[in-house]
């Protein structure tokens, strides 16, 4: 959707928000599929770095729901007009994370919103996710942290969290640059690698500044570890082998010195008790 097709329903949507009675839609009703893509192939790549690293850091739970640039259903008025949100990366806490999805819906997940919410902004899309995105995530969402991010500048993170008025803060960032999501008990902040292709993405990482893996990485991560736990025990298996030869070899050498010893005795007519 265009950012001047976003303008023209913002007004519209921020007087619906919240307060709808009804929500007689069901999912059977509605279209989770667009087609269209999203700003450039590096943008997929920066939202599948954030979900797929945040699935990986809470592999063990079951209790949240995260996902990108799919359509998130807020009001009858809003699906029948198809004008649809679809942020590039969300998460839900305390959700059912076994549930099957194709999108998300407010009025069937227990009128529950994003707890956070990711936007890759380009030139084109800035200042709508700065103005029109921003205030309906704030004033009909209130979820309670909203970040920015243009994959293709690196110095362009920004957020905002919920304070007790229920209007957006900024955040401060670290000496670093990164900022700190309450709501993941995590840091967002850029790395420099390659994930497909080269460039400085943006990254969680743990309140101890660890880099929250992607799953190929633990996975790389977890061979490394097997064979240099593997080659620490070879190394002590030969070190005991090593023992075991020495030991053999002494008692060789003081079974010989028994045997000459006693042939000595022998030729002098004394029987040796060795």
């Amino acid at each position: 959707m265009s950012p001047e097709t976003v303008q023209e329903n913002t007004t519209q949507e921020i007087e619906v928000g919240r307060d709808e009675a009804n929500f007689p839609l069901s999912s059977a009703d509605l279209i989770f599929d667009d087609g269209e893509p999203l700003e450039s192939y590096r943008h997929r790549i920066a939202m599948n770095v954030l979900i797929d690293s945040l699935e990986e850091a809470w592999s063990g739970r079951k209790d949240f729901f995260t996902g990108g640039n799919m359509f998130l259903y807020y009001d009858p008025a809003q699906a029948r007009n198809r004008n649809f949100r679809g942020p590039d990366f969300l998460a839900v806490l305390n959700v059912d994370k076994t549930k099957i999805r194709k999108g998300w819906v407010v009025w069937e997940e227990n009128n529950r919103y994003p707890d956070i919410i990711v936007e890759l902004t380009s030139p084109s899309t800035a200042e709508v996710d700065k103005t029109t995105k921003k205030e309906i995530y704030c004033r009909i969402f209130k979820t309670r942290e909203y970040f920015i991010f243009d994959p293709y500048e690196p110095n362009s993170l920004q957020g905002w969290r919920l304070n007790q008025n229920l209007d957006y803060e900024d955040l401060i960032p670290n000496e670093q640059g990164w900022l700190w999501s309450s709501v993941l008990g995590m840091w967002l902040g850029t790395w420099s690698g390659i994930v497909k292709e080269p460039a400085i993405w943006l990254r969680f990482y743990d309140r101890w500044g660890n880099l929250q893996l992607l799953p190929d990485e633990a996975a790389r991560l977890q061979v490394a570890q097997e064979r240099q736990i593997f080659g620490q025990e070879r190394q002590r298996a030969e070190q005991e082998q090593q023992k075991a030869e020495q030991q053999r070899q002494r008692a060789e050498q003081q079974q010989q010195r028994a045997d000459i010893l006693a042939a000595q005795l022998r030729t002098l007519g004394i029987e040796s008790q060795i």
